[in-house]
Formats: structure tokens, C-alpha cells, sequence
């Protein structure tokens, strides 16, 4: 018989929330991410979890790694990332982690972990662990990204996926398109991440000849993603290479025209948060966050007060893509992560055939 499989969100279940999740199976305990935030001070309890065999990484955004100095506490184990994350971490256990492919398989503790490309960032990856009887696990996924290529995984018995858009199903096309018409009518600021959305917003800007400055952290981290290929869509390389010689460099004092893009995405820090302190107060550029607005970050209070706009540009599956995720899959256990259980519920009314468990936990 089979072994039993047991998946615990530790956090990323009914919110918003920083991902950890506890797989267990024919005696291996894994642990998929370790992040922080979004939202201010969010951190996964981790009492009661004890030692794990290893953890294994989806990507390198800080609401999937920001936690990992807790790993101490859970016996410290080895740590599985892909390569551009390793190269984009600032964090030892990280650089220094045992190779997980962008596309391919390893044996971790024991069991087969699968990879794929999951089209949300630079060396981001979901995982099928156990073979088709196991967990397909997305971490942040989205089929729509331009640079970085996502494809389908294949047939597992339960999935856990990125719902962070609940039952929403605008098309990246229709806010690109969006966003290109507010820049045709003044210089616009856009915080992003670097190792994100920040750097296909370049390239579709720049696409369309608009004039596009680029922040020195997005450079650096296009210059690294230039050593990974892999990582990107196929001709993404010697696009990205276009843009970059043919963009101006962002300083703080940069005169404001055409499109700024700036780290980081919720203005706290980077060059974002020094120019958004200038443009809030001179009004030369129009300040628009296009993600996830951050609990006690400057973003969200500044679209609050009207300081600043809110334009979204899709980096997680909108309803279609979760139908033809469930397609891909075909699972018999479901949960939908990082969306609020409303969010949850609006997707299963939406799609009644997945089979969603409103629960935090799975067993199969």
C-alpha cells in the first residue's frame, strides 16, 4: 500500500499570509518555504513543528524565505533552492543551498520532487513531491508573465496553489493596456519588485518606445538573470539585454519623466521610498503600485489618502488560470493559499468541480 500523505499549512491558509507548509509522508517531513509578511510582522508559528528532513524553497520573494533564520529551531536542515535564487539571496543558508532544478527532478529525504517552472519570478518553481499519489505544490505562480516561463505540472493527487486573486480573472493584457494609456499622460512611478513584475514592466513599456529609467537593484538583477538563461522564456535573454542598454539608470534625483520603476514594491525602502517622498510632495509623477498592498507599509496609505494609485499587473493565476491549473492536475484534494477564506469561497463557487477542502489541513 501506498504511504499516507499529511500536508499542514502552517501559514498561508484563510489569509494573505507568509507561506510554510509541513508535508509529511512514510517517515520525511518537509517543509515548502519560509517566508515573512506580506503584511508587517507576519511570521509562521513554527511551536510544535519540531525537526525537519529538509526544506525546499518555490522562490526567492521574502513572503517565501523571510522567516528562514528560524530554521535553528527546526533542526536546521538542508535547504533546497534553485540557482537564480541562490544567486539573488543576500541570505547564507540560501547561497550555500543544495540544487533544486528549474526543470527536473530530486531525491529529497527519500522522495521524488519534480520541478517546473512556475512563471512568477526569477528561478521560481512548483514541485510535485511523492510522484502522482503526492502533493503538487505551486508556491506564487502565474501563466501570464512575459519573461519568465511557467509551465503545466502534471497529474497529483492533492494540490495546494496560489489563489492570492481569489475568483479574479482580469487579463494581464487588459492592465498593461491600462497602465500604457495612464503613462501616455504623464511620468509615472512604479514601485516593484526587482526580482518581479518590476523587470517585465521595463520591457513592455520600453516595447512600446516609451522612455523607461530603471533602478539600479533591477539592473543587478537582470545582469544575474543574463547568467541564467533557464530562467527565462525562450528569446527572454536577448529581450532583456535590449532593454537594459536601452533604458536610462534611475537615481533619486532623475528628472521625472516617462516610466520610473523603482525598488521596492510597497515603498519602504530602495530608491522607491526615497522617490516616492519626493514625488508625494512635488507631484512631477503620478506614484502607482501595481501589487499586493502591504499592511502598515507606506503603499497602502498612500492609496488610502489618495497620495498615490492602484493599478494591478497580474503576477498570480486569475480564475482562468486556476481552471486550467485543476485541469493539469486533476487532484482530489484541494487548498487554495495565500487568499482570504472569502476569497476561498468565492473560488469555489466559481469552480464547483475542484475539489476544495476549507480546512487547513489534507490527508490522502
Amino acid at each position: 500500500m501506498a504511504p499516507g500523505f499529511h500536508l499542514r499549512a502552517i501559514s498561508g491558509f484563510g489569509v494573505k499570509g507568509p507561506a510554510c507548509f509541513l508535508l509529511e509522508t512514510a517517515g520525511a517531513r518537509l517543509l515548502l518555504d519560509l517566508g515573512e509578511g506580506p503584511d508587517a510582522g507576519m511570521r509562521p508559528d513554527l511551536s510544535g513543528v519540531g525537526p525537519v528532513d529538509a526544506m525546499l524553497i518555490s522562490h526567492g520573494h521574502p513572503d517565501h524565505i523571510g522567516a528562514l533564520d528560524l530554521a535553528p529551531g527546526l533542526g536546521d536542515p538542508p535547504v533546497y533552492a534553485t540557482a537564480p535564487v541562490r544567486a539573488l539571496t543576500d541570505d547564507p543558508r540560501l547561497a550555500h543551498a543544495q540544487d533544486l532544478p528549474i526543470r527536473g527532478a530530486v531525491q529529497v529525504a527519500g522522495l521524488t520532487v519534480q520541478t517546473g517552472p512556475s512563471g512568477h519570478a526569477p528561478g521560481a518553481v512548483w514541485m510535485r513531491i511523492g510522484g502522482a499519489g503526492g502533493l503538487l505544490y505551486t508556491g506564487d505562480m502565474s501563466a501570464e508573465s512575459t519573461l519568465y516561463p511557467c509551465e503545466p505540472p502534471p497529474p497529483a493527487a492533492a494540490l495546494v496553489f496560489d489563489a492570492s486573486y481569489g475568483a479574479g480573472d482580469q487579463p494581464l493584457v487588459d492592465q498593461v493596456a491600462d497602465l500604457m494609456a495612464l503613462a501616455a499622460t504623464r511620468p509615472l512611478l512604479l514601485p516593484a519588485p526587482a526580482g518581479g513584475r518590476g523587470l517585465e514592466m521595463a520591457m513592455a513599456f520600453a516595447a512600446k518606445g516609451l522612455p523607461v529609467a530603471l533602478c539600479p537593484a533591477h539592473r543587478q538583477v537582470a545582469s544575474v538573470l543574463l547568467d541564467h538563461p533557464g530562467a527565462l522564456v525562450p528569446g527572454g535573454a536577448e529581450a532583456l539585454a535590449g532593454m537594459l542598454a536601452g533604458t536610462a539608470a534611475l537615481a533619486a534625483d532623475s528628472p521625472a519623466q516617462g516610466v520610473m520603476i523603482a525598488a521596492k514594491p510597497n515603498g519602504d525602502a530602495g530608491l522607491a521610498a526615497a522617490l516616492i517622498a519626493r514625488f508625494a510632495k512635488s507631484g512631477e509623477a503620478e506614484i502607482v503600485f501595481t501589487g499586493h498592498l502591504a499592511t502598515g507599509k507606506p503603499a497602502a496609505e498612500l492609496v488610502a489618502s489618495g497620495g498615490a494609485s492602484f493599478h494591478r499587473w497580474n503576477v498570480h493565476p486569475r480564475l482562468s488560470g486556476i481552471a486550467s491549473l485543476a485541469a493539469s492536475v486533476q487532484p482530489r484534494l484541494a487548498m487554495a493559499a495565500f487568499a482570504e477564506l472569502n476569497g476561498a469561497a468565492d473560488l469555489a463557487a466559481a469552480l464547483p468541480d475542484l475539489p476544495l477542502v476549507q480546512a487547513r489541513e489534507l490527508r490522502w
